[in-house]
């Protein structure tokens, strides 16, 4: 299998138990000389080959217990393994298709994807002011509002802050509304000139969601994503529904030579990090991106809808690496990379 020496710089630095899901987006007119990369591998086991020698080589280095590689090719899962322990100490296997996993911010794609549900339905703008759509002001720190299209490019410009995202305590969890309400960063950068990751915006995007349909935000994600998705095995709720929490990995730091297992982290600002999913559950969102919001019989999304997603909206230069709608787009001569890399405080992610 090969993949171009240019993808180390969004490999993942592997920290504990991870989800991976692979793919690539290649361009509709890919060249000829880039058709064998275009291809790729037809048998499982050459992936298999590779992703093993990978897996047992960084799992060791960077003391991973547990892990879950997807692969999808022309609309199917063409490969998916589980590697390791999802409970080190009762020594329970991971299973790509029951092993939940904190994928981190890969969830700000799940609310993305909503915020574009919305603006196809005409009830978003991506250039509108977002204080159109709050019952709170974003003070105009600058000229220039604050639009959706820079939240989703993470060019609002917001100074980026943990204060209150994370709790261990489950009763210190406070709402949505009040999160983004009491936990306002400051505008640092005019909007639409400088990259600086947000988990604020997110936050705020889900509340905006939360805004427009009525619905509390990981119901409106329930309904019009993961169930579509047959994402059976995955929500955004916090604490876990008692059907699954049994198949959730625990999650460890590795500290002087041991495991410490960590306990399960309530993100308060849940459109930026909140979801639980399995690998094969994953690999059915991956699909529907790749195949123009469809999925089997079932479109999230329309086609022009989708590649709008996937397309340049924010570069600094023409001949940088920009962004799409939150994921990466890492420039090649004959095609385009997408790539996200997560950490949280004990898993890992990569899309």
């Amino acid at each position: 299998m090969h993949l171009p020496k240019n993808l180390s710089r969004c490999y993942l630095l592997l920290s504990s138990v991870i989800i991976l899901i692979i793919g690539i987006l290649l361009s509709s007119t890919t060249p000829v000389s880039a058709q064998s990369v275009k291809n790729g591998p037809n048998d499982p086991s050459e992936v298999s080959s590779f992703i093993d020698g990978v897996m047992s080589t960084s799992m060791e280095n960077n003391h991973v217990p547990g892990a879950v590689v997807v692969v999808v090719k022309e609309g199917e899962v063409f490969f998916a393994k589980g590697y390791g322990y999802a409970d080190l100490e009762n020594k329970i296997p991971v299973d790509p298709a029951t092993t939940l996993f904190r994928p981190g911010s890969v969830s700000k794609l799940f609310t993305w994807t909503a915020i574009m549900q919305l603006v196809e339905a005409g009830k978003l703008n991506l250039d509108e002011n977002v204080n159109t759509y709050l019952d709170f002001e974003i003070p105009a720190t600058f000229p220039e509002p604050i639009t959706l299209r820079n939240i989703l490019t993470h060019t609002a410009g917001f100074e980026d802050i943990g204060n209150g995202l994370f709790k261990i305590d489950e009763t210190l969890v406070s709402s949505l509304e009040t999160y983004v309400k009491e936990y306002q960063p400051a505008r640092v950068f005019p909007p639409g000139t400088t990259g600086a990751y947000s988990n604020y915006g997110s936050a705020l995007s889900g509340y905006i969601v939360e805004r427009i349909t009525g619905m509390a935000f990981e119901d409106y994600i329930a309904e019009n994503i993961l169930r579509p998705l047959e994402m059976n095995h995955s929500t955004f709720e916090q604490p876990l529904p008692p059907s699954l929490i049994d198949d959730m990995a625990e999650g460890y730091n590795h500290v002087n030579a041991e495991y410490i297992k960590a306990s399960f982290e309530f993100v308060v600002g849940n459109p930026a990090g909140a979801l639980s999913a399995t690998g094969l559950d994953m690999a059915n969102f991956m699909i529907a991106h790749l195949q123009d919001g469809r999925f089997k019989n079932t479109q999230i999304l329309s086609p022009e809808t989708t590649q709008q997603m996937h397309s340049p909206l924010y570069r600094p230069d023409p001949q940088l690496d920009g962004m799409a709608i939150q994921t990466l787009l890492l420039v090649y001569p004959t095609y385009f990379l997408e790539c996200q890399q997560i950490l949280t405080s004990s898993y890992s992610s990569q899309r």
